[in-house]
């Protein structure tokens, strides 16, 4: 066979050798160590919160070392791809802290442009490079054309439309198929000079040497050594349409935008055999490699399955219209992608989780559990450590876009709702009570007139003469200019002047002595002011509020028990 004259044939407008994309696409000068990584999606849909995991890593990996992180699109399958798609998971990502280097951006046009110097980064863009390497391979009689007739074609979209085909002989599909592409391997010239004059279609596939009764060894720096069968498969490098398959385009485009670490699911583990294959007859120097565990969640039955696209929590926008701060989520990644990232978060509380020198070698080789009880637990806590400045701008933003009512009132007067969320905050031990920007109004919403409903009955364990007399009393000697102290003694003197305990000591010692406790006395004025049994420091809220609001609310709760 004569393979120059094949890939002539096959490639006749390719001039260009693969010397000379290389010389389009030098060799990056970096420092020792740095490293180069990439996030390669499908623009098909949004970004799964799976998607978070290896951009997170990449982007780690690649900034702490003074490397490159690029954003590269793969949108070679026209199919699947989603208008707009592309922009959304760039505005997505930035939004938990995914900044690219270079790669395909948003220009101010809201479109994709090109920045940097290894581009175009989006694959679409790119098939004249991968024909020039697919030429090379059929010039060295390591790839090969397959043809398929109209007639085939035909025969092919019937079986498709026929969906209740099924093989359940597994074993006799495979033969047939190794029997197919061992047929395919044998033509002549003079067959591929009819095939192209008819027209006919072709897809060029890889001509595999291996044995898969051989195994090789290989390092995954996740993994660990693994023992992978050789690759036996001619699987496609170009489909019909000249378009290159994952496989091909992303070993062309990692070997000349200087990729050294490739971060990607498990789920392609199976596909590594055909890579290293191919990086070794392309004559690329394979990157690391490093498979990332799948993201598990527990169903219903308490069994680990695969988090789908269609669960809560699978959609990263979803998080924005729960009230997630972006910040909470970045921190909750970080503790399932390294195991000691909440030791040293505990000795490092007041770093940003970028401060943070992440590990390879810390990550889990099983699947990451998602939890949103976990989440939770993480939002609360880098909540409770914003200001209230920070906070009182993010609640209005998020109430804004959805709660617009409680977006105006609080934006009406910043200065009023940062007082309310500065209850508290601050100090070793910080109040607690958000854990999304969702919960600020069920928080915080009795501040405001438009919001403020009573929620909680008194407990019918209390004479209702007792609550009353304790409002009044409160009434009649409420004075704004006291401080805590006072306010508390005067709240004591109610307590005892009704039978109640002003010292809980003396209370936990008998109880039956009493009617109830100085705190029973609080909840009473509590209910009537904020219309809740739970609620921030009293003293500090009737203080914003102000004094007249005050009176008149337990005024209104006098009258409701009366």
């Amino acid at each position: 066979m004569d393979y120059n004259r094949l890939a002539q044939l096959l490639f006749p407008n390719i001039t260009k050798t693969p010397a000379d994309i290389e010389a389009q696409f030098p060799p990056r000068q970096l420092p020792e160590g740095a490293k180069v990584t990439r996030f390669a999606p499908s623009p098909t849909g949004f970004v799964h919160f799976g998607g978070l995991f290896p951009s997170t890593v990449g982007e780690r990996l690649a900034h702490q070392s003074g490397g490159v992180f690029y954003l590269r699109i793969e949108d070679t399958d026209a199919k699947r791809e989603v208008e707009g798609a592309a922009e959304g998971l760039i505005k997505t990502l930035a939004k938990y802290g995914i900044n690219f280097d270079e790669g395909a951006i948003l220009s101010e046009d809201g479109k994709i442009a090109d920045h940097g110097a290894y581009g175009p980064y989006k694959q679409s863009q790119r098939g004249p490079i991968y024909q020039v390497f697919a030429k090379q391979l059929v010039r060295e009689g390591k790839a090969y054309p397959c043809f398929t007739t109209e007639e085939e074609l035909d025969e092919l979209q019937a079986v498709n439309k026929k969906e209740e085909i099924k093989n359940t002989d597994w074993q006799a599909e495979a033969e047939a198929k190794k029997a197919a592409m061992l047929k395919g391997r044998e033509f002549t010239m003079e067959e591929v000079e009819a095939h192209l004059a008819a027209g006919h279609p072709f897809v060029l596939r890889i001509l595999a040497m291996g044995d898969p009764e051989k195994k090789f060894k290989f390092t995954d720096l996740v993994k660990g050594t693994l023992e992978i069968p050789e690759n036996d498969e001619d699987f496609v490098l170009l489909k019909s349409d000249g378009i290159p398959t994952y496989h091909f385009a992303h070993a062309v485009d990692d070997h000349l935008m200087g990729t050294t670490h490739v971060i990607r699911g498990e789920e392609w583990l199976p596909s590594l055999a055909k890579h290293v294959q191919l990086f070794s007859y392309l004559g690329f120097k394979l990157p690391k490699y490093m498979h990332i565990a799948q993201i598990m969640r527990l169903d219903e039955n308490g069994n680990k399955k695969k988090l789908s696209k269609r669960d809560m929590g699978a959609n990263m926008d979803d998080y924005t219209s729960m009230g997630y701060c972006p910040e909470a989520v970045c921190e909750y990644v970080m503790t399932l992608l390294n195991s000691n990232y909440e030791e040293w978060h505990m000795q490092n509380a007041d770093k940003p989780y970028t401060d943070f020198p992440f590990n390879i070698k810390k990550m889990s080789t099983s699947g990451c559990l998602f939890d949103f009880g976990k989440l939770n637990d993480v939002s609360k806590n880098v909540i409770s450590r914003m200001s209230a400045e920070e906070v009182t701008k993010k609640v209005t933003d998020w109430a804004l876009e959805f709660d617009r009512p409680f977006g105006e009132v609080l934006s009406r007067d910043t200065g009023f709702a940062q007082q309310i969320f500065a209850i508290g905050r601050g100090g070793k031990k910080p109040r607690k009570d958000l854990t999304t920007w969702a919960d600020a109004k069920a928080y915080m919403g009795f501040f405001y007139d438009e919001f403020f409903k009573i929620e909680d009955s008194y407990p019918e364990t209390f004479d209702k003469s007792d609550i009353i007399a304790t409002l009044e009393k409160f009434c009649a000697g409420y004075d704004e200019s006291d401080d805590m102290n006072v306010w508390f003694d005067k709240v004591k003197a109610i307590a005892d002047s009704l039978g109640f305990a002003s010292d809980m000591k003396a209370y936990k010692a008998d109880p039956t002595a009493f009617k109830g406790s100085v705190a029973d006395i609080s909840m009473f004025i509590r209910v009537a002011v904020t219309g809740k049994m739970n609620a921030p420091d009293l003293y500090t809220v009737m203080h914003i509020i102000g004094k007249e609001n005050t009176l008149e609310r337990i005024g209104a709760m006098i009258d409701s028990l009366k």
